[in-house]
């Protein structure tokens, strides 16, 4: 079992399926057993997943003190993911998805004033102590740890999620301070070799995975300078593609960390995040080990 901090969002996520975009405007209309609410946010999905996946999970992050708190305070002690590392901070972030049955999405997303803030550093220090990967996800008050966790030694995790500038200004700390680096190929379609190429040669990453959707991804290793490409499981019962880049990051920093060599851990990624998509909800859907070794052993 690795101890695996994760530093992240948590927000209430409420997912809307859309016909199609773009939207044509209707006073109202009845999408029936097609909304739902549900704790989400990409540290929260990151804990669940890592937490199915029987790592013990120190999770980090700031909730509001009003009800949606209480709801994701009693979701994470359902998982077994320990809440003696959220703080309570204003109001819980939420977020709106819309998304269609292609999996394209649009996301609004209100973080409140969490912006406007920082973890504590002493805290923090006191939960990686003994940990053997931090996931650092870009929100910003989890930037004032990035330097502290480089000071104690610790591998550091980030996904990036979208960009199209490797100087982009936001990410260029998680960039510069990351061992493990994904990002996703959505700004960068068609460029993915070249825009990793000048990733790899800018900052001192260790690994860097572009995640292509359904298409696959693509694996940068600075060990040997070499680039692979692994193929997306394919799953013909797509439901919802929110989460699956978290699911991806996740279960390859989970394999990766226990000594499991890149090109598998992405391997085994990739089934986790394929089985993933067949469920609504950026924070359901996860496999445990055991399941996931099951089902690509018999494929």
């Amino acid at each position: 079992m690795s101890k695996i901090l994760v530093c992240g969002l948590i927000n209430v996520e409420t997912t809307l399926s859309v016909n199609e975009f773009p939207i044509n405007y209707s006073p109202i209309e009845y999408n029936f057993f097609g909304i739902n609410s549900y704790p989400g946010g990409v540290g929260l999905n990151l804990s669940l997943s890592l937490s199915s996946l029987s790592d013990e999970v120190r999770f980090l992050s700031m909730v509001g003190d009003d009800s949606a708190g209480l709801i994701v305070r009693e979701v994470l002690s359902k998982n077994g993911v320990s809440t003696e590392y959220i703080h309570n901070s204003g109001c819980t972030a939420q977020s709106v998805v819309l998304y269609d049955e292609s999996g394209r999405r649009k996301i609004f997303c209100d973080l409140k004033d969490f912006q406007d803030k920082s973890y504590d550093e002493h805290i923090f220090e006191k939960a990686a102590k003994d940990c053997d990967t931090l996931c650092l996800c870009n929100i910003n008050f989890s930037r004032n740890l990035l330097k502290k966790a480089k000071s104690m030694g610790k591998t550091i995790a980030c996904d990036v999620h979208t960009l199209c500038d490797i100087n982009d200004e936001y990410n260029r700390d998680y960039m510069e301070n990351a061992d493990i680096l994904f990002l996703s190929n959505e700004n960068i379609k068609g460029r993915e070799k070249e825009f990793l190429f000048e990733l790899k040669n800018t900052y001192d990453c260790s690994v860097i995975v572009v995640g292509m959707g359904s298409e696959g991804a693509l694996l940068y290793q600075r060990i040997d300078d070499s680039f692979t490409f692994v193929k997306a499981v394919k799953n013909q019962n797509v439901v919802n593609t929110v989460g699956a880049g978290d699911a991806l990051f996740s279960s390859f920093v989970h394999f990766y960390t226990k000594g499991v060599s890149a090109v598998k851990s992405l391997e085994y990624a990739s089934a986790f995040a394929s089985h993933k998509i067949s469920f609504d909800g950026a924070a359901k859907g996860f496999m445990t080990e055991e399941e996931l070794l099951q089902k690509v052993n018999n494929n």
